[in-house]
């Protein structure tokens, strides 16, 4: 009887478990990318005498090429040969489709009730599926490669109740800057966030997504959405594994916040912090020199599907840059298919490979000192985007979209 976490690791277990507990448990999917799997791989490579050499099982162990693919630069390129050859060793796939936190939901790798860890910290994404995604550092990432296990310390939790219908121009993004706003940057460390409430529950897998994706800019070690019809249908196809519907039962929650979305405005996230929020109506007077739609918060389709319904048949300022990455090669081919690409490109607009690229300012949209990027990423701390005197603002994609036409940071209702 417990939260959703606590339920979870219950199952897992075949015994009760409460927070505070701290437990070893196989992990059904383990995952690292191009930057992060050189120093797994070294940790690997110290337990290979008791492994044999080989990962603990080749099926649910996954290296993704995502953070710099193409490959920018000599040393990139390296990282990604050097990856190659541990892959073919190990008779891996390398997924090269896209960001990871998107490409293995698609594969249908994450299920209710599974854990996933990742050597990167947005793998708290893989909660929208009622799944537990924490990251962790590459050397217990190299560890649970070798023996497909791991340790935990089970978190409390904090509830998030999200009521009420969203007003005009404002969006799943808008609500998640609202909880950061609230919570604070450092308000839920090493804590789950159960997200619950009629508007959650009314969401698509792709707003649950950018809920679950942002945990982590709030300290939290997971984000989770209790799996649901929408879940049974987003996987249909996808997978034949049976998973629970693991849902919390009589729950003792740390703290519960309330956030009723029919009070908000369409946000902004000013530089150094997630948690600087404030109405985009505020910073309209904040000139901006590139905008970017993309990453595992916000490259999903329908939230391609919102910028291409403001840039239809209109041009981007002539002083703005703008950068789009779809969040995978799904994806990507189903906006051509809708016409969305060629909305962009006679936008004016930068359509990238499926990855991360500008969101950790790598490459395709690197900031020059001074400039100052409106973005649909997580996080806006200084020097992630190129120069460290550039700043970075967050916002929804229909904020992206119609700063892109006006040049400076601009309130999504009045382009709507």
């Amino acid at each position: 009887m417990g939260t959703l976490v606590e339920e979870i690791f219950s199952y897992k277990l075949g015994r009760p478990v409460e927070q505070g507990e701290t437990v070893v448990t196989e992990v059904d999917h383990v995952m690292s990318h191009d930057t992060t799997t050189p120093l797994a791989m070294q940790a690997f490579r110290k337990l290979s005498k008791l492994t044999g050499g080989k990962v603990f099982d080749k099926e649910r162990a996954h290296l993704v090429f995502d953070h710099i693919i193409p490959a920018s630069t000599i040393a990139a390129a390296t990282l990604q040969r050097d990856i190659r050859g541990f892959a073919k060793e190990q008779d891996i796939n390398i997924l090269q489709e896209g960001i990871c936190h998107q490409v293995l939901p698609e594969k249908g790798f994450v299920t209710p009730g599974s854990i996933i860890v990742g050597a990167d910290s947005h793998s708290c994404s893989y909660g929208a599926f009622g799944a537990f995604g924490t990251g962790m550092g590459s050397t217990d990432i190299g560890v649970a490669y070798a023996t497909g296990r791991s340790w935990f310390r089970v978190p409390a939790t904090i509830n998030v109740n999200m009521t009420g219908e969203l007003p005009f121009g404002v969006f799943a993004k808008d609500v998640t800057l609202e909880m950061v706003r609230i919570i604070g940057v450092d308000g839920a460390n090493y804590r789950a966030l159960e997200y619950s409430g009629d508007l959650v529950e009314s969401f698509s897998m792709s707003e649950r997504f950018t809920f679950c994706n942002m945990a982590i800019e709030m300290g939290g070690k997971a984000g989770i959405v209790a799996a649901d019809e929408k879940t049974v249908e987003y996987l249909r196809g996808r997978t034949d594994k049976e998973y629970p519907m693991i849902s919390a039962r009589n729950p003792k929650y740390e703290r519960v916040v309330e956030i009723d979305a029919s009070k908000l405005k369409p946000l902004v996230a000013c530089p150094p912090d997630v948690n600087n929020v404030v109405p985009a109506e505020q910073v309209e007077h904040v000139k901006i020199d590139q905008v970017f739609l993309g990453t595992c918060t916000n490259g999903r389709l329908d939230d391609l599907e919102i910028a291409a319904n403001i840039l239809r048949g209109k041009h981007i300022h002539p002083e703005i840059r703008m950068v789009i990455i779809p969040a995978s090669r799904e994806i990507y081919l189903e906006a051509m298919r809708r016409g969305y690409l060629e909305i962009f490109a006679q936008a004016g607009a930068s359509v990238g490979t499926p990855g991360c690229g500008p969101c950790i300012g790598r490459h395709f949209g690197v900031l020059a000192p001074g400039e100052r990027a409106l973005t649909t990423m997580n996080r806006n701390f200084t020097g992630r985007m190129g120069d460290p005197t550039a700043e970075i603002y967050l916002g929804s994609p229909a904020t992206v979209a119609a700063t892109a036409l006006t040049g400076h940071i601009t309130d999504p209702r009045n382009i709507l």
